[in-house]
C-alpha cells in the first residue's frame, strides 16, 4: 500500500498539512487478543479517532527510568519537547503499546517518535507498518531500540526496507531478547537478506510469531529458515506465503519444522508447492501435533499430491482450520481426502474452493462433513458441483448446527435446487455469512428464502450475498425486499448485476428502501448496474438526507 508523500516544489519532503495526531488515530486499531486484554486491565483508552476537547491530562513515564540524561536542563528540555510530542497525540502516553500503522509518517515524524523512545523503557509493542517513509531511516530507531529493551512486539510490514535496514535491524534484535513477535512482510528487500536479519536469534529465543509474507524469499533464505527453526522452540506461527522460490529448499525447511512442536499455524499460501511438497512435509507432520491451522491454499500445481494419502497428514487432530482452495485438487485427491478430512474432529474452518474437479467427485467427501461438529465455515465457491454432490452436501449440513459461514457462490446448480438446504437454513441459530453469488438463482429460490426469513429463521444473518443471479424476476426481488426487514442483524447485502447487464429497477426498490428503515445495523447495500429511474434516484436522494447517509449505496452502475 502506498502512502501520500508531501513534497515542496524543490522536492523537498514537508510536513503533511494533517496533524500527527490525526495521522496516529487514523491507524489500524487491529491489537493482539494478549495486548487487548492488557490495555483492558489498564482501562487504556486507545480507540479515539479525534483530538479530545483539552481536559485530558497527559501523562509522562518517570524520566528516573530512562537514561540520564547530561545535565538538569537538557532533562527539563528533553522532557518539554517529549510532553508536547505527547500533547499532539491529544491522550495519555501509554508506556507498553505505540501503534502507528498507516499513518503516513515522515522522516520528521520518525525523529520525534526516535525521542520519545527514552520515556517509553517499558514498551512492548512498537507497530509502524505501512508507512513507507520508515524506508531508509529504521536505523534513528535502531540504534535507539536498546532504551526499549522489553519490547515484546515489532511489527514493521510494508514499510519499504532497504537493505541498510535490514542490517540494522538484524544488529537491533541481540538487545531486545524479550521479543515474541516479528512481523516483516510485504518487505522485498528481506528477500536474498533473511539470514542479516535472523542470524542474532539464539537457541531458546522466545520469538513465538514470524511472519514473512510476500519478502522476495529466495532458495537459500529457505535453507537458512530450516536450520534456523531447530532454535526456535517457542514458535508458534510461521507464515511464509508468497515466496515462490523457497520450494525448492522445502526439505530444509521441513527438517526444521521437526523441532517446532509448539507450531500452531503455518501458513504456504502461495508458495510454488508442487506433488512432491506434500510427502516431505508429511516427514514433519507427525511432529506437529499441536498444529491448528494449516494453509496451502493457491498452489496450483498440488494437483495430486493427496493421491496417496500422505500419512502423516492424519496425526494433526487437533487441526482447526484447513485451506486448500485452488490447489487444482484431483479426483483422486478428493478420494483420498475423503479418508483424512473426517478424522479432524476439532475442525472448524474447511475452504475447498476453486478445485472445479471436485464438482463430480466429492459426493463421498461432502457427505462426510457431517463428521465435522465443530464446523463453523465451510466454503466451496466455484467447485463446479453437479446436482449428485450439492445433494450430499444439503443432507451432510443439516447435521453442522454451528455453522456461522456458508459459501457455495458460483456453482450453478444451486439454482433451482435451493429448496435442498431448507432444512439446513431452519437449523442454523448461528449463521451469519450466506454467500449465493453467481448460483443461477431463480424466482422460486428466493422467494423460499424470503419465506425461511419470514418465519424468523436466519435471524443472527450478518452478510447475504445474493449478486449475479440475473434470472431473479422484479417479482421474486419485491418479495424479498418485503421480507428482508426481519434480518435485525444484517449489516451488508449485495444484489448486483453481472458486469454485462443492466436492468430497470423495478417497484421493489421502494420496499428495499422500506425495510432499510427497520434495519438498524445495515451499514452496506450492493446495487451495481440496476439503472434507477428519475422518482427512485429522488426516492434515494431524500432517504440519505434522512439517514444521514449511515447506509452506502453501492451504485456504481446507476445510468
Amino acid at each position: 500500500m502506498s502512502q501520500t508523500k508531501n513534497k515542496n516544489s524543490s522536492g523537498k519532503e514537508t510536513k503533511p498539512q494533517t496533524s500527527f495526531v490525526n495521522k496516529f488515530f487514523r491507524g489500524s486499531k487491529h491489537r493482539s487478543s494478549k495486548a487487548e486484554s492488557t490495555r483492558e486491565s489498564n482501562n487504556l483508552e486507545t480507540s479515539d479517532c479525534q483530538p479530545s476537547d483539552g481536559t485530558e491530562e497527559t501523562t509522562i513515564p518517570d524520566p528516573a527510568k530512562s537514561q540520564p540524561l547530561s545535565s538538569e536542563t537538557e532533562e527539563g528540555s528533553r522532557a518539554e519537547k517529549n510532553e508536547q510530542f505527547l500533547q499532539k497525540l491529544s491522550k495519555k502516553a501509554v508506556d507498553k503499546y505505540l501503534i502507528l500503522n498507516n499513518c503516513g509518517l515522515t522522516t520528521s515524524d520518525m525523529r520525534e517518535l526516535v525521542a520519545l523512545l527514552p520515556f517509553l523503557p517499558d514498551l512492548e509493542e512498537l507497530d509502524i507498518s505501512w508507512n513507507d517513509f520508515v524506508g531508509g531511516t529504521l536505523h534513528l530507531i535502531t540504534q535507539k531500540i536498546h532504551l526499549v529493551s522489553k519490547l515484546k512486539i515489532l511489527r514493521l510490514g510494508s514499510c519499504r526496507l532497504t537493505r541498510d535496514d535490514v542490517k540494522a535491524l538484524g544488529e537491533a534484535l541481540k538487545v531486545i531478547p524479550e521479543l515474541e513477535e516479528l512481523k516483516l512482510s510485504w518487505n522485498r528487500k528481506v528477500g536474498g537478506n533473511l539470514p542479516l536479519i535472523l542470524q542474532k536469534f539464539q537457541e531458546g529465543s522466545k520469538i513465538q510469531t514470524l511472519e514473512l509474507v510476500d519478502c522476495a524469499l529466495t532458495s537459500e533464505d529457505g535453507a537458512f529458515m530450516g536450520q534456523l527453526l531447530p532454535m526456535l522452540q517457542n514458535l508458534e506461527v510461521l507464515d511464509l506465503s508468497i515466496n515462490r522460490n523457497i520450494s525448492g529448499s522445502l526439505n530444509s525447511i521441513s527438517q526444521g519444522l521437526k523441532h517446532t512442536s509448539n507450531l500452531k499455524v503455518l501458513k504456504l499460501h502461495s508458495c510454488g508447492l508442487s506433488q512432491d511438497s506434500i510427502k516431505i512435509l508429511d516427514a514433519a507432520f507427525r511432529y506437529l501435533c499441536n498444529l491448528r491451522r494449516l494453509d496451502l491454499s493457491c498452489n496450483k500445481d498440488l494437483g495430486g499430491a493427496f493421491e496417496d494419502p500422505p500419512a502423516q497428514l492424519t496425526t494433526l487432530r487437533h487441526l482447526q482450520d484447513l485451506d486448500l482452495h485452488q490447489c487444482s485438487l484431483t479426483a483422486d485427491d478428493v478420494v483420498s481426502l475423503t479418508q483424512v478430512i473426517p478424522l479432524f474432529s476439532n475442525l472448524q474452518e474447511l475452504d475447498l474452493s476453486a478445485n472445479k474437479k471436485m464438482g463430480s467427485s466429492s459426493e463421498n467427501l461432502l457427505s462426510r462433513l457431517r463428521f465435522l461438529p465443530a464446523l463453523k465455515s465451510l466454503l466451496i465457491n466455484n467447485c463446479a458441483l453437479e446436482n449428485e454432490t450439492f445433494t450430499a452436501l444439503a443432507e451432510a449440513s443439516v447435521h453442522l448446527p454451528g455453522l456461522e459461514i456458508f459459501s457455495l457462490s458460483w456453482n450453478k446448480c444451486v439454482g433451482g435446487n435451493l429448496k435442498l438446504l431448507l432444512e439446513t437454513l431452519k437449523l442454523s441459530t448461528s449463521l451469519q455469512v450466506l454467500r449465493l453469488s453467481s448460483c443461477s438463482l431463480v424466482t422460486e429460490d428466493v422467494a423460499l428464502l424470503a419465506s425461511i426469513i419470514q418465519t424468523g429463521h436466519l435471524a443472527k444473518l450478518q452478510k447475504l450475498d445474493l449478486s449475479y443471479n440475473d434470472s431473479i424476476c422484479n417479482t421474486g426481488w419485491t418479495i424479498f425486499c418485503q421480507n428482508v426487514q426481519f434480518l435485525k442483524e444484517l449489516t451488508e447485502l449485495d444484489i448486483s448485476l453481472r458486469p454485462s447487464n443492466f436492468r430497470d429497477c423495478g417497484q421493489w426498490f421502494g420496499h428495499l428502501l422500506s425495510a432499510m428503515t427497520k434495519l438498524p445495523e445495515i451499514t452496506e447495500i450492493g446495487m451495481k448496474r440496476w439503472i434507477l429511474s428519475a422518482s427512485q434516484e429522488e426516492e434515494l436522494e431524500c432517504f440519505n438526507q434522512d439517514h444521514k447517509s449511515s447506509i452506502h449505496f453501492d451504485h456504481g452502475g446507476f445510468q
